[in-house]
């Protein structure tokens, strides 16, 4: 899945750029994708200015990551490591962008096929590549950052693109009430305090956009927001997530690219 710091450190900014230039298309255009976004309301409209507020911190480590990987500053571990997470992020930054010009026609079935790729792309690398991050390293805690922010506000993402796809202006069943509990639960016992935060900010997106076109159902999302913060709270206090030291590795500080 990974390819060589060659092309990591090419693909990677270049995919920024495509999908920050869509992103700006998005707002600046007629209709715009919030206008979309009022037109679709259904029971997984979140609070879109929380999207917003999301972003613009998440680009600001991104725009720190790539720096570091395109000028290679770091150790030959770190920089292994950051470029085999470098073809994810790429293809998530190209179906955001890609996503963006089928949102903004109206066009949401096929734009959520962009959102759905994405979703299982960036949790999938974040479950079953990403290495356990090391706190002595700059490089492994910015990767981190990058990819289980991508992988957080993507759950987000594929929820809200989903029902307003397919369920616009219909209330949450029982069932999805309780599929929604039970999942995010479940995802925060697995969760470090990163992709656990990520779901706590999505359920209270949620919650505050549901409090205007289902109030019942923005408390209900807002208790999940509170369970889900305990468990993610409780799991990583009795069971830290990070390793201490540089377990083998030559960190940033001894290379002195600090």
């Amino acid at each position: 899945m990974g390819v060589p710091h060659s092309t990591a450190r090419v693909l990677a900014p270049l995919s920024f750029l495509y999908d920050f230039a869509l992103q700006q298309y998005g707002m600046l255009s007629t209709p715009n994708m919030k206008t979309i976004h009022d037109r679709n309301i259904s029971f997984f409209s979140p609070q879109p200015f929380f999207i917003a507020g999301f972003f613009f911190p998440q680009q600001l480590f991104q725009l720190v990551w790539l720096y570091r990987l395109y000028f290679a500053k770091g150790t030959k571990e770190e920089l292994a490591e950051m470029s085999d997470f470098a073809a994810v992020y790429a293809l998530g930054n190209v179906c955001i962008g890609t996503w963006m010009l089928f949102w903004n026609k109206e066009m949401l079935g096929t734009a959520n096929v962009f959102v759905i790729i994405n979703t299982l792309a960036q949790v999938g690398y974040m479950a079953t590549r990403l290495k356990p991050m090391r706190t002595s390293s700059y490089n492994s805690m910015l990767t981190h950052i990058v990819s289980k922010t991508f992988a957080g506000i993507g759950v987000l993402d594929l929820l809200h693109n989903t029902s307003a796809a397919y369920f616009v202006n219909q209330p949450a069943s029982t069932a999805i009430k309780v599929l929604t509990g039970l999942g995010f639960a479940g995802a925060a016992v697995c969760s470090d305090w990163i992709f656990g935060g990520c779901l706590v900010y999505d359920l209270i997106a949620l919650s505050v956009g549901q409090s205007v076109v289902d109030p019942g159902w923005g408390r209900t999302l807002g208790g999940f927001a509170a369970g889900t913060a305990a468990i993610v709270g409780v799991k990583n206090w009795l069971l830290p997530p990070y390793v201490k030291g540089n377990n083998g590795y030559t960190t940033v500080e001894d290379a002195g690219e600090a």
